[in-house]
């Protein structure tokens, strides 16, 4: 695995953790971003923190779309780790010149194999692939 994907991974367990919890998670990203050198320690990655504070900052957007465009599903019905995978992958498609559609939409699809179902996978793969095809129409 990548240290990327990785990083994808550890950005998803905050969103997850912090919706479960109803807390942010750019506040659960300060807490766990400690200096720790101990045996047990789990340092957050960079571009953790870049995604995490990237997500935040387009919330209210990357909410917007996900109920615009989850046909049939609004944002409280969604299963939580569904919905923090497309907060994830709208991110990335969006805001996240560096790096092409395909590959963010494919990491969001290995996460949903991995946590989630393979009828999520097919479900954000829709979703993702809609927002990519849109996205210079979207106002961002």
């Amino acid at each position: 695995m990548s240290a990327r994907s990785k990083a994808r991974k550890q950005c998803l367990d905050l969103l997850y953790e912090g919706d479960i919890r109803s807390l942010a998670p750019a506040d659960l990203l300060a807490l766990r971003d400690v200096e720790d050198d101990g045996p047990d320690s789990r340092p957050v990655r960079e571009y953790t923190k870049e995604l995490i504070l990237g997500i935040a900052e387009h919330r209210r957007k990357i909410d917007e779309l996900i109920s615009t465009y989850a046909q049939g599903w609004d944002m409280d019905r969604l299963p939580a780790v569904d919905r923090n995978i497309l907060r994830l992958g709208i991110y990335e498609i969006l805001w996240r010149k560096d790096l092409d559609d395909a590959v963010a939409i494919n990491e969001a699809l290995n996460l949903a194999k991995e946590i989630s179902t393979d009828d999520s996978a097919t479900y954000i793969h829709g979703v993702l692939g809609r927002i990519a095809s849109i996205r210079d129409s979207l106002a961002i």
